[in-house]
């Protein structure tokens, strides 16, 4: 499971009500190389919310991405290396997504999370 999807997962219990962003409790963890992609990186930027996606890619050994962004730094080419390398490169193996408000875990197996509720979660 790569970061941008991390970034628009969420828990789903009924009546959580902060079920953004999960958690990341890794056991394995690769780096698949990919071409980069300018042109993607600049459009979905916007889209993310940085504060999560620095905290995940922390979660997995990423500690270079700066605290505070803006579109500005999509020029900046040492940035766009390291945006494109924790956002596309890193994948959750194995693991689990832990939702912040109740502590449920998410198994993560072959990078799919199952996100399946239980009966009474529904």
């Amino acid at each position: 499971m790569r970061l941008l999807t991390h970034n628009m997962l969420a828990c789903n219990i009924k009546g959580v009500t902060n079920g953004f962003p999960l958690g990341i409790d890794a056991t394995r963890v690769e780096t698949k190389e990919v071409e980069m992609n300018p042109d993607f990186l600049k459009h979905i930027f916007p889209k993310l919310r940085w504060e999560a996606f620095r905290a995940a890619a922390h979660s997995l050994g990423i500690d270079n991405l700066p605290e505070q962004v803006d579109s500005n730094m999509l020029l900046d080419e040492e940035f766009l290396q390291q945006f494109h390398h924790a956002l596309l490169e890193v994948h959750l193996e194995e693991g689990a997504l832990i939702c912040p408000e109740t502590g449920r875990r998410f198994p993560v197996s072959k990078g799919i999370p199952n996100m399946l509720l239980n009966e009474d979660e529904v």
